[in-house]
């Protein structure tokens, strides 16, 4: 299924603390909102990433997809961003996969 190489190809480059390789799996003009405030392309993802301490790691699990057109699917995830030094953050992430790539990226912080 698309949402899960395309969330295979994030978790990978989150687990391995790789900025850039994360970016790749944005369009250049993505909209991302992590939980600061938000970017725009995939320097503000990098950016985003890097601050990222070494060790995070990330879990998903697709709870809902939609195909909304042709090349286009929505993607509603529950994430769990472990760290080594702090509790893990549940987080639910809505993506919009624009053929292989995420052209809208949105965190939910759970409480």
């Amino acid at each position: 299924m698309i949402i899960e190489n395309v969330m295979d190809r994030w978790k990978a480059a989150v687990d391995a603390h790789d900025p850039e390789g994360v970016a790749a799996n944005f369009t250049e003009d993505a909209i991302f909102q992590g939980l600061r405030p938000y970017g725009v392309g995939r320097a503000a993802v990098a950016e985003y990433y890097d601050s990222q301490p070494v060790g995070l790691r990330a879990e998903y699990k697709v709870l809902e997809t939609r195909r909304l057109a042709e090349d286009l699917v929505l993607g509603y995830l529950n994430v769990d961003f472990s760290f080594i030094d702090r509790p893990t953050l549940n987080v639910h992430l809505s993506v919009l996969v624009k053929g292989d790539l995420i052209a809208h990226y949105q965190v939910s912080r759970l409480t």
